[in-house]
C-alpha cells in the first residue's frame, strides 16, 4: 500500500503539472472537474489492495488527455471557449448594480458586497466597474477621484477610467464588442498596421477603451505596441 500510495502520488503530481500552473481558485470549470475526479480515482487504488493499480492510472491519464482536447478546441474556437469556461459579466456598471446578470450568476448582495471588501471597496458607490471572471473571482475598477492619490486632491480635471473591451482575441474578431465601441474594419487595420501586424488572425490580442488607447500584440511578437488612436466613439461606453 505504500508504494502504491508514492506510484500514485506522483503520477498525479506529474499530470497537475502538465495541466498547466494554477491555483484552485483559478480555474476554469472544466479544469476544476477534472481535478476533483482525479482526486476520487486516484484514492482508490490506494487504498482497495484488489484493485489493479493500473485501473488508477489509465483513468487519470485518459481525463489529462481529455483535457488537453478541451484546451486545444478553446483556443481554436471562440463558441466552445464560452461553452466550456462561460464568459466575465458586469455585475457594476455605470448604472449601478445589475441585478439581471447577479440572478444569472446565483450571487446575493452580500456575495457582491464581500467581494467588493476583498478587492478594498468598501463603498458600492466608489466601485466604476465590478466583473465577475470566468474562474469566478471580481476584479473591481475604482472610480477615478478615489485612487491613491487622487486627481481631485491635485486639483487635476479627472477622466474616468474606461473598461477596455476586447476587439480581437487570438485572432478572431469580436464582433460584439466592434458594434458596442462604434469602430469599422478601416480603424482596426490601422491599428494593427502601426502594430506591423498584417491580418488579423495574426492577432494575439487588440483592446481599445473609451479613451482610445489601444494594446495590440502579435501571436510571435516579442513584443506589445501600446498608443492612442481617436475614433468617434470616444467616451461612449
Amino acid at each position: 500500500m505504500l508504494i502504491r500510495s508514492v506510484v500514485i502520488y506522483l503520477f498525479v503530481l506529474v499530470v497537475i503539472r502538465l495541466m498547466g500552473k494554477r491555483q484552485v481558485g483559478e480555474m476554469q470549470p472544466f479544469e476544476f472537474v477534472i481535478t476533483l475526479i482525479i482526486a476520487d480515482l486516484a484514492c482508490i487504488p490506494m487504498a482497495e489492495l484488489a484493485v489493479p493499480l493500473v485501473h488508477g492510472i489509465v483513468p487519470i491519464f485518459t481525463l489529462l488527455v481529455v483535457h488537453f482536447f478541451i484546451c486545444f478546441l478553446s483556443r481554436k474556437s471562440m463558441k466552445i471557449r464560452y461553452l466550456v469556461s462561460g464568459r466575465p459579466a458586469i455585475i457594476i456598471g455605470p448604472n449601478g448594480i445589475n441585478y439581471k446578470e447577479m440572478r444569472k450568476l446565483n450571487m446575493n448582495l452580500d456575495d457582491l458586497i464581500e467581494a467588493l471588501r476583498g478587492n478594498g471597496v468598501f463603498n458600492i458607490e466608489d466601485t466604476a466597474y465590478a466583473i465577475m471572471e470566468t474562474n469566478g473571482k471580481i476584479a473591481v475598477i475604482k472610480k477615478a477621484n478615489i485612487e491613491p492619490p487622487t486627481r481631485e486632491d491635485i486639483k487635476v480635471e479627472i477622466q474616468q477610467n474606461g473598461l477596455p473591451v476586447n476587439i480581437i482575441m487570438d485572432g478572431v474578431l469580436m464582433k460584439e464588442n466592434v458594434n458596442l465601441t462604434g469602430i469599422n474594419d478601416e480603424f482596426i487595420q490601422k491599428c494593427i498596421k502601426k502594430a506591423k501586424i498584417d491580418k488579423i488572425k495574426n492577432v494575439l490580442l487588440f483592446t481599445l477603451d473609451n479613451q482610445g488607447n489601444v494594446f495590440l500584440q502579435g501571436k510571435n511578437a516579442l513584443q506589445y505596441y501600446s498608443f492612442q488612436m481617436p475614433f468617434d466613439g470616444v467616451g461612449k461606453w
